[in-house]
């Protein structure tokens, strides 16, 4: 019914808007013009709705390449912050293969001196001894037979430890070059990383381009159809797609209230209890002692306010200061940011350390749920509900708002937190 309506209209408006100078004594339209125009406007009507599905479609296309941009981007992130996780554990290894090196030098030492001691001075069994141990080593001497019977005793705690220190000095050097090969891995794979994520970021931006050219191209013929301006094609186009913004957002909102009340239902069910059953015999109720008068107690003060209250005020303070300047993928500031860069920054200003990648963001802060939030918390998105999934992480400010860095071509903003898709994790630092 809403097309030919339509066409009645266009066609009333043609008529109504016909040149003065038209005879008046021309025919009226006849049946046939009324279904042309009617088909006209009806072709119209359709040509409208198609030039919007590919608005749509563009629109869709590109957030696509921004998700896929921002999923690369962290994946470099987190391909750096393991590669410096494996360098730390590099020097780590060392160090400890250095202690056990010089543990296992003050242990031969003294096993050394400890065998000479055992001889009397300036014996030929003292003069081989010492040539055997200059000659061939401590390993070679506690080998021969020789000396087999000289380590007893007493020797055998020293060496008991000269031998755990051999293992520990062994196990140490080992660990050093497992730890040297995998910040190697971690290296190529954060190389790797970083290839990835400059052609997801370059894709999206020639993606950018080409959809806003073909929305151009889009919205001049959808002004043409409707007989308005380009400019206000487009006005009106931007107010369609934040309408739709803003339904989205409530309506995601909505099913998520919907689901935290289930589960706080859920969770106030009382556990159906089996029935007690009742006893044998009757028995007469005791005397119950009426109780004492007791002195009212005194209100007690407020419970004071949460540790980290103050650090989350100026992680929140700290975030609002960076509102407006721009989205550039990997960097943690000053003057432009990524996701997990803003919110590792404003953190450090709030007095705690996070690292730079969203997903151990949420792996070292204690997970809540979206009821529990409060300001400060930190919100993130995932392509599922593994938070190995996690591409993206805002800061909770308050009465459903965030603070972010959304994405390339979007500036640091507060919005709010259902602005886009409804979030996938919740944590607190």
């Amino acid at each position: 019914m809403r097309r030919p309506v339509i066409g009645i209209a266009l066609l009333a408006l043609v008529l109504v808007t016909a040149p003065a100078s038209a005879d008046p004594t021309d025919p009226p339209p006849s049946r046939s013009d009324v279904q042309k125009a009617e088909q006209r406007a009806e072709g119209a009507a359709d040509d409208v709705e198609a030039i919007q599905a590919q608005i749509d479609a563009a629109n869709a296309n590109l957030e696509a390449a921004a998700v896929a941009a921002q999923q690369a981007a962290e994946a470099y992130n987190g391909a750096r912050w393991r590669l410096q996780e494996a360098r730390t554990a590099v020097r780590q290894a060392e160090r400890e293969s250095r202690r056990t090196t010089r543990a296992l030098a003050d242990v031969k030492h003294d096993y050394r001196d400890a065998l000479l001691t055992s001889f009397v001075g300036g014996s030929p069994e003292l003069n081989a001894f010492s040539a055997a141990l200059d000659s061939d080593g401590l390993s070679t001497l506690l080998d021969r037979d020789s000396t087999a019977d000289i380590v007893q005793g007493e020797f055998q705690e020293q060496r008991a430890a000269y031998e755990a220190a051999v293992s520990d000095a062994q196990d140490a050097e080992q660990v050093a070059e497992d730890a040297a090969a995998a910040a190697a891995d971690a290296a190529a794979d954060a190389w790797d990383a970083k290839d990835d994520a400059e052609a997801a970021v370059a894709a999206a931006a020639s993606a950018a381009d080409s959809i806003a050219a073909e929305k151009t191209r889009l919205l001049g013929r959808m002004a043409r159809l409707q007989g308005i301006s380009v400019a206000l094609a487009e006005e009106r186009q931007a107010a369609l797609e934040q309408q739709a913004q803003e339904q989205a957002a409530l309506e995601a909102q909505q099913l998520q209230e919907q689901e935290q009340e289930q589960e706080q239902e859920q969770e106030q069910e009382p556990e159906p209890s089996e029935p007690e059953e009742p006893e044998s015999e009757p028995t007469e109720p005791e005397p119950t002692e009426e109780p004492e008068p007791t002195e009212p107690e005194e209100p007690q003060a407020p419970a004071p306010p949460p540790a980290d209250e103050g650090g989350a005020a100026a992680a929140i303070a700290f975030a609002r200061d960076q509102i407006g300047e721009p989205y550039v993928w990997a960097a943690a500031g000053p003057g432009s940011w990524d996701c997990s860069g803003l919110t590792m920054a404003a953190w450090s200003a709030g007095g705690k350390s996070l690292p730079h990648y969203s997903v151990a963001q949420y792996e070292q802060s204690t997970p809540i749920s979206a009821g529990d939030l409060r300001p400060g918390d930190l919100v993130f998105w995932g392509s599922s509900s593994s938070a190995s999934s996690i591409y993206h992480v805002a800061l909770y400010a308050g009465d459903g708002m965030i603070i972010h860095a959304p994405r390339t071509g979007r500036p640091v903003t507060e919005e709010s937190m259902y602005y886009w898709v409804p979030p996938t994790h919740y944590a607190r630092p």
